[in-house]
């Protein structure tokens, strides 16, 4: 009551502690006990606002947040120095606890749900998932407002991520308002909250500390100051909501409310539609349509078990420093994104996953770039993305179980707000031709967009790189298929983005370095110039490997397989390679003693014709489809739009902090205990949660002051 007292629109709940995972430092984890405490914290908050409401009826609506703290774990850093990769909880096990908070708080009545004071942004994505698990199951939706914290002038989470990254990771969640709270005061915090506010495409808000603590951490700022160093957020534009934190009390909001109250809030503004993912830090890619070669996306293969030969070894001898220092390695030499993947008879895929990508998340070097879950069993593909708090890349899923299994595999990725890679597979097989690569991949572009509700930004198409000069006639165009398809297909699937694994090209040539090589750069340069955006690649390689630098007699051998320009290109190729060290590189082709001018190559047969392009678009291509817009199924709250109008109108108001005015009572141990707890067994001074039982006129109370104080 003390905070909608001070002018407040939103007041959380008492519940910051909520979870089954927090209350069992009190021994009250028990399914009742977090469900009692969530419902009656959420039914105070209602009855004050009400009561507010009634006494007020000029004031407008004032609305409850169920407030959803970040508990006392954390899911991507381990509690033991000794073990990096151990956690001291699961992913699983954060989902539950927050899904039964959900339940307590939403059955009690609040307006929206506050996932706040987020230094890991894995357990942000936890809470996420179990909302959109609650929302689905309820068939509704009310608004959620994400808060994430920085510990200090570094600008990142205590889990390590920028505020850009954070937001990569969670704005799949489409919240109502992303923000920041806590940790820092408002002139430290201000050049975060200006970056959120630029990236962002919903609405920005802000509860900082009343400065920073003093030598016995308590608070010593007081409303009027904390409210100037607040002005410039509002001079600036930067904010659509402003409340406080720990320090902060109902003078503290009326005086924020009283100085913002001259200002304009914040104009929500779109974004541009890119692929934005991330690890510790963003990654959004941006290509270059007049030059994709120099926006291409290196993602490392050598944590591959199917890519690395080291790698394989080290995973199933358990040697994982190793492991990791290959993939240090690989970000040390440019990898944009780092491709993992388990898949070997000989590994336990899904232990090894976990263990691997947890150890990588524990190495900042490592993880501040993307990671790429590959696996073809989704069950691994899901324990890779349990473990990182970055936004992802899932590799891979398909339409060779037919829709429904893709549809599953789909919102599966979905839920964990990754892109997902799509092969060209579907019931009748892989697809090696063009016509099929454009079909197959059309198809699921539509399911993903008008069924998943998939961002076609972050839908990566696979369409197969096959092994070229194989000696089969059948295998010469595939290519050349490839690099059409590639054209086609992000024509006919606005957004969608090409990749593959180009060292598969030419699978036939391992052991000559110099062709192999030489093969890789001519397929880059030639797929990218038709809009190929990535591709799973040995990143040192490709970044010294430039086309224009490659030898241009070894060039026009290659590219006479490439391209398929004439019928013994295999066999010409074959027979210049035996001249070449297998050792040399592509840009400093050695020849083998004694294979010039001794070797005579056998003339081209049945050349294409001069100024043919076998590369060129078909000349009458059909229209780009119109696909159907998503559309959720699941009734939404009326808040929405009830805040909505707020937030597009005016600066909105939150309370300040809970535990700041709980302190003023001087309250006792019985206090915490009342009659429901009297007989417990474990101390509870301290658990403020507890007092929406105990001492519910306490709470109700502080909830308006803070309504009253604006």
């Amino acid at each position: 009551l003390q905070y909608l007292e001070a002018g407040a629109d939103i007041i959380e709940t008492n519940t910051f502690n909520g979870t089954s995972i927090s209350q069992a430092d009190y021994e009250l984890q028990a399914k009742e006990e977090v469900y009692a405490i969530n419902s009656a914290a959420a039914k105070l908050a209602k009855a004050a606002a009400a009561k507010f409401m009634a006494n007020n009826p000029s004031a407008g609506q004032r609305f409850v947040a169920g407030a959803i703290g970040p508990t006392n774990k954390t899911l991507s850093v381990s509690p033991s120095v000794e073990n990096p990769a151990f956690r001291g909880i699961t992913y699983d096990e954060v989902v539950t606890a927050y899904y039964e908070q959900a339940v307590g708080l939403y059955e009690g009545g609040v307006d929206l749900f506050l996932v706040e004071t987020i230094f890991d942004t894995l357990n942000a994505k936890a809470a996420i998932d179990a909302l959109e698990k609650f929302f689905a199951d309820r068939k509704v939706r009310i608004p959620v407002m994400i808060s994430g914290t920085i510990v200090d002038n570094s600008g990142r989470t205590l889990s390590g991520q920028t505020n850009e990254a954070f937001w990569n990771s969670v704005s799949h969640a489409k919240p109502f308002a992303v923000g920041l709270n806590c940790a820092l005061g408002a002139t430290d915090m201000k050049k975060y909250i200006a970056n959120l506010s630029a990236c962002a495409d919903c609405y920005v808000f802000c509860y900082p500390n009343a400065g920073l603590p003093n030598a016995m951490g308590g608070y010593d700022q007081k409303g009027p100051a904390m409210a100037e160093e607040i002005r410039p957020f509002c001079e600036e534009g930067l904010v659509n909501a402003i409340g406080g934190c720990c320090g902060t009390s109902p003078e503290h909001i009326a005086a924020i409310k009283a100085m913002a109250s001259a200002y304009p809030a914040r104009k929500r503004h779109g974004v541009e539609p890119l692929m934005r993912i991330s690890g510790l830090e963003p990654l959004n890619y941006q290509p270059n349509a007049a030059d994709m070669r120099s926006t291409f996306l290196n993602i490392g293969e050598r944590c591959n078990v199917a890519g690395s030969i080291m790698f394989k070894k080290a995973i199933i001898n358990n040697d994982y420093d190793t492991a990791l220092s290959i993939a240090l390695k690989q970000v040390q030499h440019g990898a944009h994104v780092l491709d993992i993947n388990m898949d070997d008879g000989l590994i336990d895929g899904l232990n090894a996953m976990t263990k691997f990508v947890n150890l990588c998340v524990s190495d900042p070097e490592i993880s501040r770039v993307p990671f790429m879950i590959d696996s073809s069993k989704i069950h691994i593909v899901e324990a890779g993305l349990k473990c990182s708090q970055g936004k992802c890349i899932a590799n891979s899923i398909s339409l060779k179980e037919g829709e429904e299994a893709f549809l599953a595999h789909a919102a599966a990725v979905k839920r964990f707000g990754a892109a997902v890679v799509v092969m060209a597979f579907d019931e009748q097989g892989q697809a090696a031709g063009y016509a099929d690569k454009v079909r197959i991949c059309q198809r699921a572009y539509k399911l993903l967009v008008e069924k998943v509700g998939f961002n076609p930004q972050d839908i990566i198409f696979d369409p197969n790189i096959l092994t070229i000069g194989t000696g089969l006639p059948e295998h010469n165009n595939y290519a050349v298929d490839f690099i059409r398809a590639t054209r086609e297909i992000k024509r006919v699937c606005p957004g969608a983005k090409i990749s593959g694994g180009v060292s598969n090209i030419a699978f036939s040539f391992r052991g000559n370095e110099a062709v192999r090589r030489a093969f890789h750069s001519a397929f880059l340069y030639h797929a990218c110039k038709a809009g190929m955006d990535m591709g799973i690649v040995n990143a040192a390689q490709v970044i010294e490997d430039k086309y224009e630098k490659i030898d241009k007699e070894l060039l026009e051998f290659v590219e006479d397989v490439l391209l398929n320009r004439c019928e013994n290109a295999t066999e010409r190729m074959l027979e210049y390679a035996a001249t070449l060290d297998p050792k040399c590189k592509p840009t400093a082709v050695v020849k083998l003693a004694g294979s010039e001018p001794a070797v005579k190559l056998t003339p081209r047969q049945n050349p294409i014709p001069a100024g043919v392009d076998p590369l060129a678009p078909d000349a009458d291509l059909p229209p780009v489809p119109q696909y159907t817009a998503w559309s959720e199924q699941l009734e939404r709250s009326p808040v929405f739009e009830q805040l909505e109008a707020i937030f597009q109108d005016r600066i909105a108001y939150i309370d300040g902090a809970m535990g700041t005015m709980i302190q003023r009572y001087k309250l006792e141990e019985h206090d915490f205990r009342g009659d429901r707890y009297a007989n417990h067994s474990h101390e509870l001074k301290g658990n403020n949660d507890v007092l929406v039982l105990t001492r519910p006129d306490v709470i109700e109370a502080i909830h308006l002051q803070y309504l009253e104080a604006g």
